[in-house]
């Protein structure tokens, strides 16, 4: 324990820099991800097919083992951040594509039908009416690909990835060293907490953006 403490004081500086890099990428990568997905299932979600056929896309690419998928994105698109990020968001796809169709397939045909009544136009529609009831569904599918990705991430350290998954790579590199153990430690318990932050920031953000009536 003692050397697991003297380790966090003697490397605070590098944990704080690793850590922030870990959240950034996660947090852009579901962004990236949440704007395509939604755009993908807006398209889709009145189409069965369609929406089997993306669900299907998206389920075969969650499939490919991370270190598989990053072999394959290196030799295009080189070491560090870019294959990183491309994997993310890749893996990031499948639960918010999946939500954001169950969540707009799932509004009342009555109040869509009720909105075109009063003249509101087809884009109206989907935007003030739509996916505002949809939002609770699509953020729960950003709530569980964003710890999905957090771990994912710390495999990206075989692309020379940002994040807490170098200082646990170089951890299990020097298995024997005095601070290897703990290294490996620090960076594994590190991703539990910030995924736990996230999670109730989520939280937060779907107090404050959802309606009370839908809430209730």
């Amino acid at each position: 324990m003692d050397a697991l403490w003297n380790f966090v004081v003697n490397r605070r500086q590098q944990l704080l820099t690793d850590s922030y890099l870990h959240v950034s990428a996660v947090v852009q990568s579901v962004v990236i991800a949440t704007i395509i997905a939604v755009a993908i299932g807006i398209l889709v979600y009145r189409s069965p097919i369609g929406s089997a056929v993306a669900t299907a896309v998206a389920s075969t690419i969650l499939t490919i083992p991370s270190f598989a998928l990053l072999g394959l994105l290196i030799p295009f698109l080189g070491l560090g951040v870019a294959p990183t990020i491309t994997a993310l968001v890749l893996y990031a796809l499948l639960p918010i594509i999946r939500n954001t169709i169950i969540g707009l397939a799932s509004v009342n045909p009555a109040v869509t039908d009720a909105a075109r009544g009063v003249g509101m136009n087809r884009v109206g529609v989907l935007t003030r009416i739509e996916l505002p009831l949809a939002w609770p569904s699509i953020l729960t599918g950003m709530r569980v690909s964003t710890q999905m990705i957090m771990g994912i991430l710390a495999i990206a350290a075989y692309a020379k990835g940002p994040g807490l998954g170098n200082l646990i790579f170089s951890g299990l590199s020097r298995v024997g060293s005095p601070n290897a153990v703990p290294q490996a430690l620090v960076g594994t318990v590190l991703i539990v907490v910030l995924a736990l932050i996230l999670d109730g920031i989520y939280v937060l953000v779907g107090r404050f953006t959802t309606s009370r009536g839908i809430r209730d």
